[in-house]
């Protein structure tokens, strides 16, 4: 009998033998991770230090929750939903010490990360070693635990059908599924986890309109697409609620400013019913804010002098559109914009009457942050009738 020539990766046939594959390559990780805390107060950061650290950002923020999902959605309820008896005892315990974990190592990681990021990109040497020490040892309890307790219980409890269910859910969630189920079942089982950052009492500033501005200035560095659009909504006369895309283009202690037509359908609903709503969402962030209030008109000045820096082709646009009413064809369209660019030319061509800005003053912020298993953080600003803002957090 001759010896492998190398150790093979586990195949999804065997979940709980691809779960302890995993466990591995954290060990190594971690070892990585120790290993360049003692280099950098050795060497500095060097090309090695650099390498190590887009090593270690690259598995804990791209592969570790994978993992973590696999046992919060699918390895420890399959247990419980099997198990009874002393096995059943032990899960009530366990289970709830292992979710505990998972946001122990999360909380530590939003730690390391930043260091790491400076240290991958050059421009930082600092790795705190208490938080290297309390992420190492969080994660080799955890692994101790599931090796020890989890991993022994479902290959006794499992049947063969089991496994393949877990080693199937295990494959969709890393984008391998082996086949692709009915579109009610992928549309099911969409979901994202949340691990970029969190949001505390501690972490946001007493005027929410300052902290809108704080998280509005980060999704502009972080190159969000399209930072300043906005999902507003508004109300018809019989109660019928209606969304739509603008874009914010100015906001201060006054409230929240965009322009339109005042005769399109957004305009008429506002006309009857001033109460709207605001969402921006930031996808590369993880965050949205929601706000609420009343909605004014802009003075004739303050449109004025907008609608005077838009392009000029912008101008003659909301000039020639009759924003929400029916046409023929998009022909006709360009008809009515050619016979406005014929007729003023290069001129300056006056902001038409029904065409301006309205503004959201704001009674209500809600800022919300993306946490893991759908644990997210909600922090919301009511403004009392003294015009002052009271704090609150929110369940998720």
């Amino acid at each position: 009998m001759t010896s492998p020539l190398f150790d093979s990766v586990p195949g999804f046939d065997q979940p709980i033998a691809v779960l302890k594959h995993c466990h591995d390559k954290i060990r190594k990780q971690l070892t990585t991770l120790q290993n360049l805390l003692g280099h950098l107060a050795q060497h500095g950061n060097t090309p090695d230090a650099q390498q190590a650290a887009k090593a270690v950002l690259q598995y804990f923020n791209k592969a570790a929750h994978l993992h973590h999902d696999d046992e919060e959605q699918d390895l420890m309820p399959m247990l419980q939903a099997t198990a009874t008896g002393e096995d059943a005892a032990l899960l009530a315990t366990l289970v709830p010490e292992i979710l505990a974990d998972h946001l122990r190592m999360d909380q530590a990681w939003l730690t390391l990360r930043p260091e790491l990021d400076a240290i991958a990109a050059g421009t930082g040497t600092q790795l705190s070693a208490d938080g290297v020490r309390d992420y190492d040892a969080a994660y080799q309890a955890h692994m101790a635990k599931e090796e020890g307790q989890l991993a022994p219980m479902a290959k006794r409890l499992f049947s063969t059908q089991q496994m393949e269910q877990l080693g199937t859910a295990m494959q969709r969630r890393r984008g391998i599924a082996p086949e692709v189920p009915d579109a009610a079942a992928v549309l099911a089982a969409m979901r994202t986890d949340y691990v970029q950052s969190s949001l505390s009492e501690t972490d946001v500033l007493a005027d929410p309109i300052a902290q809108f501005q704080k998280w509005f200035a980060e999704a502009v560095k972080a190159q969000v697409m399209e930072p300043n659009a906005m999902d507003l909504s508004t109300v018809s006369p019989d109660g019928k609620p209606s969304s739509r895309i603008v874009l914010i283009k100015q906001f201060d202690e006054r409230g929240f400013t965009w322009y339109t037509n005042y005769n399109s359908d957004k305009g008429q609903q506002l006309e009857h019913n001033p109460h709207a709503a605001l969402l921006f969402f930031w996808r590369e962030l993880e965050r949205q804010v929601r706000i609420e209030g009343t909605v004014v008109k802009t003075t004739a000045a303050e449109s004025d002098e907008y609608f005077n820096v838009r392009p000029l082709q912008s101008r003659l646009s909301a000039i020639a559109s009759q924003q929400s009413a029916p046409i023929a064809d998009r022909a006709a369209l360009e008809s009515h914009y050619e016979a406005v660019a014929a007729a003023l030319g290069d001129a300056q061509p006056p902001r038409p009457a029904h065409w301006g800005g309205y503004r959201l003053q704001a009674e209500r912020i809600e800022f919300w942050q993306g946490r893991r298993s759908r644990f997210h953080d909600r922090i919301v600003f009511t403004r009392g009738a003294d015009g002052q803002w009271s704090m609150q957090r929110l369940q998720p």
